[in-house]
């Protein structure tokens, strides 16, 4: 007789699984250490400013951290992250949904591959601040000029891997959504899509990181045009009336929106696409 009593006392499978708590969701997917990471740069950061000796060149992490409550008590850097990110999410936007075209046709046709490889190459290497100038130029001061750089900063390296991602599908998996009768948009969406999207994420990542150094960049100079603008128009005044610390301020709120859209977003698509479809290791 087999003892079940026993099996359990051993850790056997059949032992009830305990009920999953926030906590301990939490642990397990090592935020925990996250916190033990960003604690241990804010501690080398508080230690460096201190070996400075000088706040005007490197203030600590605290007075930092308390120049940025200021900054969010008084109004003011709330406001202005707000206008970098509706600014951010439009132009990032728009170039996923040129990245998703230009994708799609090099993968419906050799010619559409050839014009997104010949585009690529022309344009891929072209820094983003290196069209501030024509912006500028074309559309103006003002938002459009800001949505055309980040457009292009977004584009390019999207496309790219949503083509190297659908050209990756294993031919015996596109087979079995051909043999199933699937073809054109459900085609698409059920063989194609998830089989790439772990090429797709990660250029959608990119491209997040792109548009928004892009941005901060292209207020420095816009921002200082029309008296106006985002983080980037925070941070140029500030340095230039030498508040360092609201300068770091406004770098650390930069920092603090690519962390939360890592962990929230990004984090989240990953769990309820690749990691469910089996494409990607959790």
């Amino acid at each position: 007789m087999v003892d079940y009593q026993g099996l359990l006392q051993a850790g056997s499978p059949l032992r009830p699984a305990k009920a999953e708590t926030p906590v301990r969701r939490w642990i397990g997917t090592g935020g925990w250490r996250r916190l033990v990471i960003l604690a241990a740069l804010a501690a080398l950061w508080e230690a460096a400013a201190r070996i400075v000796g000088s706040p005007l060149l490197l203030p600590g992490f605290l007075a930092t951290l308390g120049a940025f409550g200021q900054g969010v008590a008084s109004g003011e850097l709330p406001l202005r992250t707000l206008a970098s990110l509706q600014v951010l999410v439009a132009g990032y936007a728009i170039g996923v949904v040129a990245a998703a075209v230009l994708a799609g046709l090099a993968t419906a046709s050799r010619l559409g591959a050839e014009l997104l490889s010949t585009l690529t190459a022309m344009f891929n290497p072209l820094p983003a601040i290196a069209l501030l100038p024509i912006a500028l130029l074309w559309f103006g001061l003002g938002t459009p000029s800001l949505l055309f750089v980040i457009v292009h900063s977004v584009l390019w390296p999207l496309a790219l891997a949503a083509h190297s991602g659908f050209r990756a599908v294993p031919r015996p998996l596109a087979m079995v959504g051909q043999n199933l009768g699937l073809s054109g948009a459900a085609y698409v969406a059920r063989i194609l899509v998830p089989a790439a999207f772990p090429a797709i994420l990660a250029g959608l990542k990119i491209g997040w990181a792109f548009a928004w150094r892009t941005l901060i960049a292209a207020e420095l100079v816009f921002g200082v045009s029309s008296r106006s603008g985002g983080l980037g128009w925070f941070i140029y005044v500030n340095r230039n009336q030498l508040e360092t610390a609201n300068v770091f301020a406004g770098l650390l709120a930069i920092i603090l929106i690519g962390l939360l859209v890592e962990s929230l977003l990004f984090r989240t698509l990953s769990r309820l696409t690749v990691e469910r479809w089996g494409t990607q290791n959790p």
